[in-house]
């Protein structure tokens, strides 16, 4: 059945979802497993000794591509071994990916593909990501700011709506209306998933005091130790989402300690940095009567945030796929229009500081001046910029034959360089 396609490629984890054009009524989108934990799969890049690319696997950092998709519009190029790749070669090698992976599953290829993207992306980002998907036989590919795309995703979504993404590295705050961002911020000084990670790291080293302090850093055995408690240390984060107490498991040369964390003294660890990022929001906002506010990025579990945001939130069960979900569902927009039928709204009510909301009792008796004719939609502009095409070092993922001549195998050139 035709489908479209789409794709999120975050500074962490890629997610894919697909919406059906197929049947009667509205298609819900659906969430595709790209083998990680999940669903996604890790945003990484291995190159290989015979020139072709691993995805999601971890290994030596000299051939090893992660963060790439937060670099698209840097000129300072992404060098793995002794070759050097542009952020946006990268991003659109992993879209391609996922895009096979996909086609393999369903039999045929996408009508289309939405690829979600940082809302500051401005007209050169837009292009230099559109040039290198073209390259990559991406033709049929649109790109999406990520709000819209969170946005598309509920029925409430005839705006104005707010938007609070907070991811593992990024966060960002915007109001939009359909086809449209009202008002954005992006803040690269705020705290994130990983921030917060630091914080519990932080929290057990001093619970621990001198059993700690005196561990060899040169040790082999201390930085194995350290590489297990920041995963257990995020881990515990994402456990006290849903609970109110946890430990956390620390494995000295002298045995093993379990070192308690209520929710509170998380909360506690990053109130500021969380009352920070609703104070951006809030200057975002800026009195715009909203709708209601969608939750976006796996950090946005953290019952703090969603305690201290203003007026009617809401989040889906798994909000680091929101956006993604968004997007394959806006692409289905783009090429059928808008469903017929009434959208099913399939998002939790976090909380809502209007009782008449919760308790609509009789009819609304309000005069007609009182309404006022929504604006006229402004038209999508989705055409790629004309830049000069330039010669890209083109590959295609998992073993398939490289464009052009085949690279001297890592071994060859580790023995010239002496290693």
């Amino acid at each position: 059945m035709p489908y479209v396609l789409g794709v999120d490629v975050g500074t962490t984890r890629t997610a894919a979802a697909l919406c059906r054009l197929g049947g009667a009524g509205r298609a819900e989108p659906e969430v595709v497993g790209l083998g990680g934990p999940g669903g996604g799969v890790a945003s990484s890049l291995q190159l290989t000794a015979d020139g072709t690319f691993a995805v999601g696997e971890p290994g030596d950092p000299r051939w090893t591509a992660t963060g790439f998709a937060a670099r698209v519009g840097d000129g300072v190029p992404v060098v793995l071994g002794d070759e050097p790749f542009t952020a946006e070669e990268l991003t659109a090698l992993m879209v391609s990916w996922v895009a096979g992976q996909v086609a393999a599953r369903e039999g045929e290829r996408a009508e289309r593909i939405v690829l979600s993207h940082p809302v500051g992306w401005g007209a050169h980002h837009k292009g230099l990501m559109h040039q290198a998907l073209r390259v990559m036989g991406l033709d049929n590919a649109t790109l999406l700011a990520e709000p819209l795309a969170a946005a598309a995703g509920h029925s409430f979504a005839r705006g104005p709506v707010g938007v609070f993404s907070l991811g593992s590295h990024a966060f960002s705050a915007a109001v939009v209306r359909p086809f449209e961002v009202v008002a954005w911020a992006e803040s690269p000084d705020q705290d994130a998933g990983v921030d917060f990670d630091d914080l519990v790291f932080g929290h057990v080293r001093t619970e621990l005091g001198r059993a700690f302090t005196e561990l060899d850093p040169q040790d082999p055995r201390t930085r194995g130790l350290y590489g297990r408690l920041r995963r257990d240390c995020e881990a515990a984060k994402r456990v006290l989402s849903g609970t109110f107490e946890t430990a956390i498991p620390v494995h000295l040369p002298s045995g093993r300690v379990d070192v308690p964390l209520s929710r509170a003294k998380f909360d506690e660890l990053i109130r500021s940095s969380v009352e920070q990022a609703v104070s951006v929001f809030e200057r975002v906002v800026r009195g715009t009567p909203l709708e209601a506010t969608v939750l976006v990025g796996g950090s946005t579990r953290i019952p703090l945030i969603s305690s201290l945001l203003p007026g009617r939130v809401v989040f889906e069960a798994a909000p680091e796929t929101t956006a993604v979900k968004g997007a394959a569902l806006a692409g289905r927009h783009m090429l059928l229009g808008p469903d017929d039928n009434e959208p099913i709204e399939t998002s939790v009510l976090v909380r809502d500081d209007d009782p008449l909301l919760r308790f609509p009792v009789g009819d609304m008796d309000v005069p007609d001046t009182d309404f006022t004719a929504p604006p006229p939609r402004p038209p999508i502009d989705i055409t790629p910029l004309d830049l000069p095409e330039r010669r890209s070092v083109k590959r295609v993922v998992r073993g398939l034959a490289v464009t052009g001549g085949r690279r001297r195998s890592r071994d060859a050139q580790d023995s010239e360089d002496g290693r």
